[in-house]
């Protein structure tokens, strides 16, 4: 299976990549393909909702890294969603690629398999993100094989020892 995991944390080495990279870890062990692509640091603009990309085959009128992102997606099977929490939500970054998948919409996707992988410096601050994520599954009919949330990240590099880690890397080894 060729997964594509879309890291929205713009922190570098920090716990979204540190957890990115331990479900990379995992699923690569059943020879499974998978990248992981660090969205924070790309030049991807918002959605400008224009429709162009219904109009034009899911063509996108916009030319920033968001074409690295489907060029990506192509033929993915599975898309991990990750990002740590910011102000109860997802990062901004991670939004805008979200945001962007509109174009995606005219014509489909071709992955159908999706986890959301959150983590936050506290707890009880993942509902919104949760929320977003299932709604999205449900409208676009993506099967969900996981939600992971990890609290109380405090520090930089805190996720290497944080006991949901097992999960994340669970999840990776199921595929």
């Amino acid at each position: 299976m060729k997964i594509v995991v879309l890291n929205g944390s713009p922190r570098k080495g920090g716990n979204t990549e540190i957890m990115a990279q331990a479900f990379a870890e995992a699923a690569r062990k059943n020879q499974n393909e998978v990248s992981i692509l660090d969205v924070a640091s790309m030049n991807i603009c918002g959605c400008l909702g224009c429709k162009y990309c219904w109009a034009h085959k899911g063509e996108c009128v916009q030319k920033d890294d968001m074409g690295k992102v489907f060029a990506a997606l192509a033929d993915a099977d599975m898309v991990v969603f990750a990002s740590p929490i910011y102000w109860f939500d997802i990062t901004a970054q991670m939004k805008t690629v979200i945001d962007r998948l509109y174009a995606g919409g005219s014509v489909g996707f071709h992955f159908h398999k999706t986890a959301l992988l959150l983590d936050a410096g506290a707890d009880h601050v993942f509902d919104a993100a949760i929320a977003q994520y299932k709604a999205m599954t449900s409208y676009l009919k993506w099967e969900d094989m996981g939600i992971i949330t990890v609290p109380n990240m405090e520090t930089k590099g805190s996720m290497t020892t944080a006991p949901n880690l097992d999960a994340v890397v669970k999840l990776g080894e199921s595929l």
